[in-house]
């Protein structure tokens, strides 16, 4: 390419391309919660290595939206049957009082990698662990489980 030729995107481009009008692919859709002053949004890389459990029951302050980028990922929010997530689908969960029960690598001869947006309550953490009691004491909010 010599010095004189235009660059694509550049003003001295005069070829506009059509590409972005087929380029988007809605993965998910989602209402999420009234999301309040001085909250903090934040992206994040989780990788587990084959077999991992994930993160222990925790709920996130406010509403997490994801994308699974390689392996599965076995996924389970309060209220809902537990599920695998393969990669290139989406996820989402509300956050707040919901727990959110399984986020492990579902492959036993892979890892698993996602990548989370999440949006955190002001002056909250992202993740919060849920103590056994509290567990105990929800237990008939959570979905029935294969095998139980």
């Amino acid at each position: 390419m010599s010095n004189n030729e235009p660059v694509a995107g550049t003003a001295q481009s005069t070829q506009r391309s059509e590409a972005w009008k087929t380029a988007f692919t809605m993965l998910q859709s989602a209402k999420p919660p009234f999301v309040p002053e001085g909250a903090e949004a934040m992206t994040v890389l989780v990788e587990y290595p084959p077999g991992d459990p994930g993160a222990p029951p925790h709920r996130h302050s406010g509403p997490a939206f994801g994308y699974m980028l390689e392996g599965e990922m076995l996924f389970e929010l309060e209220g809902e049957p537990e599920r695998v997530i393969r990669a290139g689908e989406s996820f989402w969960e509300p956050g707040g009082d919901v727990i959110h029960y399984q986020d492990g690598n579902n492959r036993t001869d892979s890892r698993s990698r996602f990548v989370v947006t999440m949006i955190c309550a002001p002056d909250q953490p992202m993740l919060t662990l849920v103590e056994d009691e509290e567990l105990a004491q929800r237990q008939h909010l959570r979905a029935p489980r294969p095998g139980s």
